[in-house]
């Protein structure tokens, strides 16, 4: 759940959410059901330039057969608003010239020395579903609810559908998989989820809304894009996967919980864990917070300190990594989500007091989730997960996250899943000297690895369990390679032993 701080303008009367945004909610709630009849879903990207109705494309007779073929035709199902183009590129080795991505969107989540796959030419339909909120700025359409959909001319019969990891918007995962995908021949769909940016919970009526829409957007993204891609290819699409890291990965556990008949199964990289019980962000990173000025400070109170932070989840031998994510991630991650949940807590401000010291009225380093009201954990349960999952789903986490610590979120999840019988679906893998994002490979390449070359493992895993019933290797810890190079670490993640 990446995020990237910035100054948040108060908002007037803050808790009393407007009539319109009821009636917004209201509206969006009666077309979401409508939705799911039919079937019986860090950081503020820079808004991208207005996308061409048409890009730059080959000429005629250079185009391979199909190109772009019934591109007029197409209607995405339920969109207010839809602009389709034909181009001879669809990965980011093409969109970033021609105004197709927000590389804003993108940066910071992959290493830089990541390859790009190149020569998928066919059909890119941006646009938005019905929503009144405007955190989501890209095109200048000031508009929530936006998607992307990427159709390649030579297509392998199977759709990703994927959400936004952090608070970032629809191009987020271009790099990390988006590119990947399309090059296999999967058709990709990805949503901004609803709303966006580090204020995105002043959108809904009541807390929990924002995030309780996340799930919602998803879902009508894949009901749409999987009816859209049939239009497309004039045959029903044979493999529909979920995919998502951060929050993007909360997302995939969630559909394969609530709306497995949509997938056929998922890659989950590095889920949030929410659920209405220890553990979840809520309980984790007050204490860090409270703990981590002392640590930082030295002398004599720095060893309990230390000693506070790794009893919250964040393992001894991170500790590299934790002034970087005390500046940029834990504080705040901890007020926007907590005044999501919990608006109460710091009374008529918004999203409290950053980086305040513990004893500071209303201060989040002080946060007990505890002995908070009923009604927080009642927002929580919108949005709760169970592990009561219906498709096959591959989980993998770093094992130096130091904003989700993987003690505290993937391995709590894994045993719910065992929990209620459904670990028969499940592979988990425990990816040692990964982290959160994997932009910081490049800083330390020495101490981590990336998690790209995992999600690949991950992907073909899936698609020979789905293809022919072999089942991916065991659950386990990945160790690090000794010895291998940060080349041979970007290239390689075997799950077998």
């Amino acid at each position: 759940m990446p995020v990237v701080p910035q100054n948040v303008p108060p908002r007037p009367a803050r808790r009393a959410r407007s009539v319109r945004s009821v009636r917004r909610v209201r509206s969006a709630v009666r077309h979401l059901r409508a939705v799911c009849v039919a079937v019986a879903a860090l950081t503020v990207a820079v808004p991208a330039s207005a996308v061409p109705a048409t890009a730059a494309s080959a000429a005629a007779g250079d185009r391979p057969p199909g190109h772009c073929a019934r591109m007029d035709a197409l209607d995405v199902p339920g969109a207010e608003h839809q602009r389709p183009a034909c181009l001879d590129e669809l990965t980011t080795a093409g969109t970033v010239a021609s105004g197709h991505t927000d590389e804003a969107d993108w940066s910071g989540l992959t290493p830089k020395d990541l390859a790009t796959p190149s020569g998928v030419p066919g059909i890119q339909i941006d646009g938005y579903f019905p929503d009144s909120s405007t955190t989501n700025t890209t095109h200048g359409w000031n508009h929530d609810s936006q998607f992307v959909i990427r159709l390649p001319d030579r297509w392998n019969g199977g759709l990703v559908v994927a959400g936004s990891p952090g608070v970032r918007e629809q191009y987020a995962n271009d790099r990390a998989f988006g590119d990947w995908v399309l090059a296999r021949g999967y058709a990709f769909a990805a949503t901004d989820k609803g709303n966006s940016g580090a204020a995105f919970h002043r959108d809904g009526s009541a807390p929990g809304d924002a995030l309780a829409e996340w799930n919602s957007r998803v879902t009508q993204l894949a009901v749409a894009a999987r009816k859209v891609t049939t239009q497309r290819y004039q045959r029903p699409v044979a493999r529909t996967l979920a995919m998502g890291m951060s929050n993007g990965g909360y997302l995939v556990r969630w559909q394969l919980e609530n709306h497995p008949e949509l997938y056929d199964g998922g890659v989950d990289w590095e889920g949030t864990l929410w659920r209405t019980e220890d553990p979840n962000p809520l309980t984790f990173l007050p204490p860090t917070l409270r703990a981590y000025p002392v640590y930082a400070a030295g002398g004599a109170g720095a060893g309990a300190a230390h000693r506070e932070i790794v009893k919250a989840g964040f393992p001894a031998g991170s500790e590299f990594l934790w002034p970087y994510h005390h500046q940029y991630y834990w504080d705040l991650t901890q007020r926007i989500y907590r005044e999501e949940l919990d608006p109460g807590y710091d009374g008529a401000t918004e999203a409290g007091t950053p980086f305040c010291a513990p004893g500071t009225p209303a201060c989040d380093a002080d946060y007990d989730y505890g002995a908070r009201p009923d009604s927080v954990r009642e927002a929580i349960a919108k949005i709760g997960l169970t592990g009561r999952i219906g498709k096959p789903l591959i989980s993998f986490h770093g094992t130096l996250d130091v904003l989700l610590p993987i003690s505290r979120t993937s391995d709590a999840y894994a045993r719910m899943v065992r929990h209620e019988g459904r670990g028969s679906l499940h592979r988990y893998y425990r990816v040692e000297g990964g982290t959160h994002v994997d932009s910081l490979f490049d800083t330390f390449p020495d101490r981590l690895r990336p998690l790209v070359p995992c999600h690949r493992s991950a992907v073909t895993a899936l698609e020979r369990w789905l293809d022919d019933g072999r089942r991916p290797p065991a659950s386990r810890t990945l160790p690090m390679p000794e010895g291998a190079d940060p080349a041979a670490l970007l290239d390689r993640c075997p799950l077998g032993r």
